[in-house]
């Protein structure tokens, strides 16, 4: 995933830095080559081998080391570098990058740096809301450096408040947004729909689906990724929601179809990834529902169609994408869906392929368009969206 990117860790002295080796692991599996600076204070929280079994580069702390691999080693990092995470970032570290202070290998190497720089505080609330370090922090993002507001809970001194270093997946989060991708979604809003709609039959009963909402989270999360501002408008699933987007929980057909007609004209592209239930009770009286023997025996009517509405209303400079789930003629049935519902894109699966279909973290999927059909092998849902967005956008 990270092939090729070079990720630079700035660890500080602060108790949190045991939590960038996992960050250092989760990088190293990804493939991304990383390089870890420490302050000497770091080193009394977090031994340097740690850092050098899992990356498997030398850590540096002294500018005067001179068993390095590089000619002057801060300034070729520096140039190396696609991005540079300081985590745990303590209020020392904080003000001397405010303030242009260069006094060992880690700031020496973070004045050279021209990539995107990712600063975390991490420290006591008390420190943390002081003034001073509030001042400085205005600085950093003044400077364009991109600050991660810490998490609010109990700290290793046992206060409660600000100053608690996010979760590594959250830290990760943040390098993948501004490596993983070249930013070719930049400027453009995209809305997502994604998971099953619920249909109350009565207080106790739904009328569902086995959508999970993977695809469409992948889809949402790979965008962003991409540079795009991102709406996924979500039925109920048990995924934790794709960082750095604007996600709206729905339940039923028509809660989707409310939020997604409203913003559907403020969006460049559409892709319909949710799996919406087709049917919803008519008004049935609760003596009719105590008296049915099964769902089947409660009237149903269909509910609205809201590919085809947005194909109906679709702006001519907007990109509609919707999604085909078929047991058989997939080809057939997905082409009279492109012409039927009015839309740019129809991207086909059969539950009948092994790797497809609801529940899986991979998908086998038939891109179709007017111009034709390109038929993809199993690939996992993010590489998926990737293929998908890159069907829409060359």
């Amino acid at each position: 995933m990270l092939n090729g990117k070079t990720v630079l860790l700035g660890v500080t002295g602060s108790i949190a830095a045991y939590k960038i080796a996992n960050l250092a692991s989760m990088l190293s599996k990804l493939n991304a080559d990383i390089h870890v600076l420490m302050t000497e204070n770091a080193t009394n929280f977090i031994n340097p081998i740690t850092f050098e079994t899992l990356t498997g580069n030398k850590c540096l702390i002294d500018t005067f080391d001179r068993n390095f691999q590089f000619s002057v080693e801060h300034v070729s990092l520096a140039k190396k570098a696609d991005v540079v995470l300081v985590a745990p970032a303590s209020a020392n570290i904080i003000g001397k990058m405010a303030n242009g202070i260069a006094d060992d290998m880690l700031t020496t190497t973070l004045l050279a740096c021209k990539c995107k720089k990712i600063v975390s505080p991490a420290m006591n609330t008390n420190m943390y809301e002081n003034p001073i370090v509030q001042d400085n922090i205005k600085k950093l993002k003044k400077f364009g450096i991109e600050v991660v507001e810490p998490d609010t809970g109990m700290l290793a001194c046992k206060d409660i408040g600000a100053g608690k270093m996010p979760s590594e997946e959250t830290l990760l989060e943040y390098i993948l947004m501004e490596i993983r991708f070249k930013k070719d979604l930049a400027g453009k809003k995209v809305m997502v729909t994604a998971g099953p709609t619920e249909e109350a039959l009565d207080p106790v009963r739904v009328i569902t689906n086995h959508s999970t909402g993977k695809m469409g989270y992948a889809i949402a999360r790979v965008a962003m990724q991409r540079g795009a501002s991102v709406t996924l408008v979500s039925g109920p699933v048990s995924l934790k929601p794709p960082a750095f987007t604007s996600i709206i929980n729905v339940k039923s057909a028509q809660d989707m179809f409310n939020e997604v007609s409203v913003r559907a004209a403020d969006n460049d592209i559409i892709i319909m990834a949710a799996a919406v239930a087709d049917y919803t009770p008519l008004n049935v009286s609760d003596e009719k529902i105590k008296k049915a023997s099964s769902d089947l025996s409660i009237p149903l009517k269909r509910t609205i169609d809201i590919l085809k509405y947005l194909g109906e209303n679709k702006r001519k400079d907007q990109f509609l994408c919707g999604f085909s789930m078929e047991t058989k003629d997939l080809l057939e049935n997905s082409k009279k869906k492109l012409v039927s519902k009015n839309v740019d894109m129809i991207v086909a699966n059969s539950l009948k392929v092994e790797g497809a279909g609801f529940g899986t973290d991979t998908n086998v999927v038939t891109i179709i368009t007017k111009d034709g059909y390109k038929e993809f092998g199993q690939m996992d849902k993010e590489e998926v969206a990737k293929c998908l967005l890159d069907e829409i956008l060359y």
